[in-house]
């Protein structure tokens, strides 16, 4: 690896140990056996250091958003994929350590990592595009933005909420079963003539 691979993997492992907050650029250099010049160079900031180390933590949780190989047996954009794809996403939160604490941390301190919380933000839409996708069984060059729009944000809602809940009161947050069986009574009271 060189050091833009080390930077990054010394990165995920600080922001696991310590947070945001509290991971200096000293701490990243330790970890990944770099120099402090490396970070401006490759990253520009060790915010924006920080940000990518986050968004690779994320993208190698999301790997299991789909379950095991074979795991999608639940139609597309059906009512048991729903619940299915929220399983599997909640099953990553239950894990100890889940790195889902980071996203607190950023809605928290938003103000005081405005680095970080900008490039996130900037970032929002391919994620919304990728849960999108999942749910519906398409790919994401598919997704429109209307959609995006629409479906993307009520997922994202979902997570930001989901993810909130499971680090506040982890014992009173909902499991797919029981965000489906809501889902479900929304839709009949909807469709109630």
């Amino acid at each position: 690896m060189g050091h833009r691979e080390d930077l990054l993997e010394g990165a995920k492992r600080c922001l696991l140990a310590k947070g945001f907050a509290r991971t200096t650029a000293r701490d990243i250099v330790k970890e990944s056996g770099t120099n402090l010049a490396s970070i401006g160079y490759h990253y520009g900031s060790k915010d924006a250091l920080l940000a990518e180390a986050y968004l690779a933590l994320v993208g190698e949780l999301s790997e299991a958003f789909d379950g095991e190989e074979g795991d999608a047996g639940a139609a597309p954009g059906s009512v048991e994929r729903f619940e299915q794809v929220w399983s599997n996403i909640i099953g990553t939160m239950r894990v100890p350590g889940s790195m889902w604490h980071l996203s607190i941390e950023i809605v928290a301190m938003g103000d005081q990592l405005p680095a970080v919380r900008d490039h996130l933000a900037r970032q929002q839409r391919d994620a919304e595009r990728a849960l999108v996708a999942l749910f519906m069984g398409v790919p994401e060059e598919e997704v429109s933005d209307k959609t995006l729009d629409t479906l993307g944000r009520f997922y994202t809602t979902l997570m930001t909420g989901l993810i909130a809940q499971w680090n506040f009161d982890p014992e009173r947050a909902p499991d797919a079963e029981v965000l489906t069986e809501g889902l479900r009574q929304v839709i009949e009271a909807a469709t109630r003539k």
